[in-house]
């Protein structure tokens, strides 16, 4: 197994930017305007960015990655901010370019002069950026900043996009104008699959993403509600790519009063759509409760691939696996197709069967039966119903979405749509995939 050598991206030799600072400066929001979308949460309350985000941008031909960090408090003791910190210094280890974000609204505080001087033994190239401001007249706040001895400061508006072409000239000087993209996506023989890691705050999504790719890439702690944006890692195996995006915790919406655990249900709900293959983690402790079938219904609803993985099973003392699968059967009926996995990410057990799992799946979702194949199919099928079906055929994978033709305008009762999905199942094999039935009228 080869882990990409920056740990956020599977092309190696991209350079890459990493955007750090003090908390609520205005990172995020630079991150955002460089990429031109919404990648990280934004919001007004502090410290919403705790673990490294990455996105990649292209400027003038320059191809390159960018690096959201959390709120950087070099010298607090509190679990999160040092976990912040030990993130924030692997991406900048890792970093072509460092742009430092300070708040020209507020004046420099210690954490800022801090942060100054660990940034200055790095002996990287570097940008002081002084964000927020937005007008003429705050212009002549900026002076005060070369006392961080980081050189000459430049003002920007991230939240406008005031001054972001001059920062972007100036931070990818040095960088390689590409000719022509490096990687051909979906190059003949190799496969690259996007999964979202989803399930309830704390049943340990952000350790099982570390034991997939088998580094400490997000943070881990024992706060429910550690991980608030999404964040990636790819890894490569042979001629297949992996991407794993370990979501926030998704909480029922009604009990999702912050700001800023809206936008993570939303966001969490958006990578769900984007994934190919979507990992249910359940705590084995714990059992199926409510809101597990709540989020696993948000995967059913995308069409989304699902492997259903009972995490801490190392915790679950007398427990057995075959009783606990019946009870996920039972209160998880909708995902009948989805493989069940027990695993402990914290002993990292069970970790390569999740590997070999997501690729049947995948291969699964991605099946195409020909028209001929799906006629004959349709020759062995006894319906127990007045309906005649005429023919079938495949329209779209991922989900695997069939046509049927029949002398009804009705659509195929649920009962008999059941039975067809079974049925195409044992004859082609989709394996942990839902299977969409529409009906058509000749």
């Amino acid at each position: 197994m080869l882990c990409d050598a920056s740990g956020m991206a599977a092309n190696e030799a991209l350079p890459t930017l990493v955007i750090v600072g003090r908390p609520n400066v205005g990172k995020s929001t630079l991150f955002n305007a460089i990429l031109g979308n919404r990648r990280s949460i934004v919001g007004d309350e502090p410290g919403i960015t705790r673990d490294r985000i990455y996105g990649e941008a292209e400027y003038r031909g320059k191809r390159f990655g960018v690096v959201d960090t959390g709120g950087i408090i070099p010298h607090d003791d509190a679990l999160i901010p040092t976990e912040i910190l030990k993130q924030a210094r692997v991406a900048l280890d890792l970093a072509s370019h460092i742009i430092f974000v300070i708040d020209g609204r507020a004046e420099i505080t210690a954490a800022d002069r801090e942060l100054a001087k660990l940034l200055r033994t790095l002996n990287k190239p570097l940008s002081l950026i002084v964000n927020k401001i937005d007008a003429p007249s705050r212009e002549d706040l900026i002076h005060e900043f070369y006392s961080l001895g980081l050189g000459d400061p430049l003002a920007i508006s991230a939240e406008h996009k005031l001054g972001l072409d001059e920062l972007l000239e100036i931070v990818t000087a040095a960088f390689p104008r590409e000719l022509e993209s490096s990687e051909e996506a979906g190059t003949e023989g190799e496969r690259r699959i996007k999964v979202a890691i989803i399930g309830r705050p704390n049943v340990g999504k952000s350790t099982m993403l570390n034991a997939l790719v088998g580094a400490e890439r997000a943070i881990v702690s024992p706060v429910p509600g550690t991980t608030r944006d999404a964040v990636d890692e790819s890894i490569r195996e042979g001629s297949t790519t992996f991407r794993f995006v370990d979501t926030a915790g998704i909480r029922r919406k009604g009990k999702t009063r912050e700001m800023t655990e809206k936008l993570s249900v939303m966001m969490a709900r958006r990578h769900i759509r984007m994934a190919n293959i979507v990992l249910l983690i359940i705590d084995a402790t714990e059992g199926v409760v409510a809101s597990d079938a709540t989020i696993a219904g948000y995967a059913h609803e995308e069409g989304r691939a699902v492997i259903i993985v009972v995490n801490k099973w190392d915790a679950a003392l007398g427990k057995s696996k075959r009783a606990f699968t019946e009870s996920v059967r039972d209160q998880l009926k909708f995902l009948d197709y989805a493989p069940v996995l027990f695993a402990s990410a914290k002993k990292s057990e069970g970790i390569r069967r999740i590997f070999s799992t997501i690729r049947r799946s995948y291969d699964s979702a991605s099946k195409r039966v020909s028209t001929g194949e799906l006629n004959r199919f349709v020759e062995t099928l006894k319906f127990e119903s007045d309906i005649r079906v005429y023919y079938i055929t495949q329209a779209s994978i991922r989900p695997p979405t069939f046509i049927v033709f029949t002398d009804k305008a009705d659509k195929m009762h649920f009962s008999l749509e059941r039975f067809l999905i079974n049925r195409l199942r044992e004859q082609f094999g989709f394996e942990g995939t839902p299977i969409v039935i529409k009906t058509k009228r000749r």
